[in-house]
């Protein structure tokens, strides 16, 4: 069962892309006192994700910070190495936390993983975005395709804010 509005994130370790390398972050921790803007997708560098997910939430960035939001985060059921690539190919890098789920731990906790495995890509994350305050989903949108970025895109989050 997919997570919902009202519902808490649940607890897990992920890995936070930095300067100083890949940091594990209890989730519990990373959104604790803090309004977050989360979006997840299934893959870096995957045409839909790199041409038309990842690049509105780096152009809306200050729209957010404007209606309070703290911090921008994105996770993937992606290695570390591969979304520290990511981040600096995009320009992303400063801008959006990246928050590295290699094993689908977080997609799974929260139901919101699917299997693409007929595509050679195995378990991945749903698309989606929600805003999370202090651990707890306030808004959620989640695409019924993970190729369309039509609720999960930054516009669509921002104006619900």
């Amino acid at each position: 069962m997919a997570i919902k509005v009202g519902d808490r994130l649940p607890n897990v370790t992920l890995r936070l892309i930095s300067e100083d390398g890949p940091l594990p972050v209890a989730t519990n921790d990373f959104f604790a006192g803090k309004k977050v803007v989360l979006f997840g997708l299934p893959g870096a560098f995957t045409p839909t994700c790199h041409k038309n997910h990842l690049p509105g939430f780096v152009a809306n960035e200050q729209a957010f910070k404007n209606k309070g939001v703290d911090a921008i985060a994105m996770t993937s059921v992606n290695d570390h190495f591969v979304l520290a690539a990511w981040s600096k190919a995009t320009g992303a890098d400063g801008k959006i936390k990246f928050l590295a789920d290699g094993n689908a731990d977080f997609a799974k906790a929260t139901g919101l993983d699917f299997d693409a495995s007929a595509a050679g890509l195995g378990v991945r994350s749903k698309r989606y975005s929600m805003l999370v305050e202090d651990g707890v989903v306030k808004k959620l949108n989640i695409e019924e395709a993970p190729g369309k970025v039509d609720l999960s895109g930054a516009e669509h989050l921002l104006a619900e804010i």
